[in-house]
């Protein structure tokens, strides 16, 4: 009851500072033959202020200030499902659309806006009628590939990898496409009306943004997209696909003693569990390791670790490389462990695999991956789930190797002294950072070499280009917007701090100068 009192007041209060700032940024008029922003994003709130939403009002109002002119092309029930409107248990229900409109009518009070409502294709309705998953997968509208457009957005809506080839699924799978192709209609004719030099997306990846992303691009017309960076209330805007986080940074680049000193500082927090993603504690305790489980890993050789992803996560897509998808791997993983008896291997779900407090739970998920497979009851096997608060980098200190998907775990290993197996594309693998293999062949090879050899040698380089890629990551890439957010009592939400609009004058916030510098000169969105 507390807690919804102070939800509520904590609302109220939101509404309040948003009526003054919209209010005042309501008086804004774009500078003479100033450049022209489209900013969308449907996916990221129904009711409240997520983090990626508060940071794409905020920065609306930020370059509004520097004189840009920025056209918001907004959701008016104008999907018949939407990512976060569908209701999984119940596909067949209404979105709560009345409750969103009436939050984005809040956010958008006073600027320039494009609605859109829904018109269903009677055409397309038909096409798709008849369809098994399969087809739905593979279906393409009028030069559009919507089923593999919508895909991962399904896949992270019913928080699963492997759809079942049910009515459910099926349904939602059509009407997503039934949507997607009226955000293509819409968007289509908002771009020819308003004829933007620059548009701005969340993610890139859910489906309505990642429809637009795809017809502004088509144009030649400079599109970013958006996602919560790696520090606590920090954005990262890229021009390329956001939740891949591609990071550009200079050969020459190399830290000096005060950056070296403030990555360090940074780490130490982070190796005692002191850090947060998309406002998410994942760590509220951290335990070490017990003498259960030290009085075990003595009995063995030698210990791997093995570090896994969130199965629905938007950065699957682009770490399924090697692999079809993280099970894949893992069955590869159930083949070492079969062969190696003399092997401890600790497997560990991610922490945010079954998030507390929240319906962001994943439906496929690791648990049930190790229970079907009895792995559980192996003798040289111990399971971690998601909510068990064993710190990771005790598992670290005791491993002689480890093996992660695309976890960010793997580059904290390798500057934890570690060799690091990975076994998906990870944002780091860009750069010599860990052991990438080619093919899954490979990879197989590789693991059954670090599994004999008495020492693994780590090339150097490893290191160093570690501490130079999180150091961009950490303090280059990672926009700050801590000035203006704060978290709201609703677990993933936020609220507005109180402040004045002219603090988001370029000249006053790093985060606006970034991005306008970014959107309107072509730069690259860095501090």
């Amino acid at each position: 009851m507390l807690l919804r009192l102070r939800a509520l007041l904590s609302t109220l209060n939101d509404r309040l500072r948003l009526y003054g700032l919209t209010r005042g940024a309501a008086r804004l008029r774009p500078a003479a033959g100033a450049r022209t922003v489209a900013v969308f994003n449907a996916s990221a709130r129904v009711h409240g202020i997520s983090l990626n939403a508060g940071f794409q009002l905020l920065t609306a109002w930020g370059l509004r200030l520097a004189g840009l002119r920025v056209v918001h092309f907004v959701c008016k029930a104008g999907m018949s499902r939407c990512m976060l409107g569908a209701d999984i248990e119940n596909p067949l229900k209404e979105p709560p659309c009345q409750d969103c409109v009436q939050q984005s009518r809040r956010l958008v009070r006073g600027a320039e806006v494009r609605w859109f409502d829904f018109k269903e294709s009677v055409e397309l309705a038909g096409a798709l009628r008849p369809l098994t998953l399969a087809d739905l997968m593979a279906f393409n509208f009028r030069d559009l590939p919507l089923g593999e457009i919508v895909l991962p957005g399904l896949r992270w809506r019913l928080r699963l990898h492997t759809l079942s080839d049910d009515e459910n699924t099926r349904f939602l799978y059509r009407q997503f496409i039934l949507s997607a192709w009226n955000v293509a209609q819409e968007f289509s004719a908002f771009l020819n009306e308003v004829q933007p030099d620059a548009v701005i997306v969340f993610n890139g990846m859910m489906f309505p943004e990642a429809v637009a992303a795809r017809l502004a691009r088509a144009r030649g017309i400079r599109t970013i997209t958006q996602e919560v960076a790696f520090q606590p209330f920090t954005a990262f805007f890229t021009t390329g696909e956001a939740t891949a986080y591609p990071i550009d940074i200079p050969a020459d680049f190399q830290l000096n003693e005060t950056e070296s000193a403030r990555l360090d500082a940074t780490l130490e927090k982070r190796f005692q569990g002191e850090f947060t993603m998309a406002g998410i504690t994942f760590w509220p305790e951290m335990h070490g390791l017990d003498y259960a489980f030290l009085n075990k890993a003595a009995k063995f050789k030698q210990m791997v670790a093995v570090f896994t992803n969130v199965i629905f996560d938007t950065s699957q897509p682009h770490a399924n490389t090697l692999y079809e998808n993280m099970f894949a791997w893992l069955e590869d993983v159930r083949e070492l462990v079969n062969r190696h008896p003399e092997t401890l291997f600790v497997i560990r779900a991610h922490p945010d695999e079954m998030r507390p407090g929240t319906k962001k739970q994943a439906r496929e998920n690791v648990r049930g991956w190790v229970r079907k497979h009895k792995l559980d009851e192996y003798p040289n096997v111990v399971f971690i789930d998601s909510q068990e608060y064993i710190s990771s980098y005790a598992l670290i200190d005791r491993a002689k190797f480890m093996m992660v998907y695309n976890s960010s775990i793997g580059i904290e290993g390798t500057l934890l002294g570690r060799p690091v197996l990975c076994g998906g594309r990870a944002r780091y693998t860009r750069y010599p950072t860990v052991f990438f293999p080619a093919s899954a062949a490979e990879y197989r090879q590789m693991a059954e070499e670090f599994l004999n050899a008495p020492v693994i040698s780590v090339p150097p380089e490893f290191m160093v280009n570690a501490r130079r890629f999180l150091y961009y990551q950490l303090f280059k890439t990672a926009l700050p917007f801590g000035s203006f957010l704060e978290n709201h009592p609703r677990l993933g939400y936020v609220s507005l701090k109180a402040f004045r609009l002219d603090a988001l004058r370029p000249e006053n916030s790093p985060a606006i100068r970034a991005i306008l510098d970014g959107v309107a000169r072509e730069g690259d969105f860095l501090l």
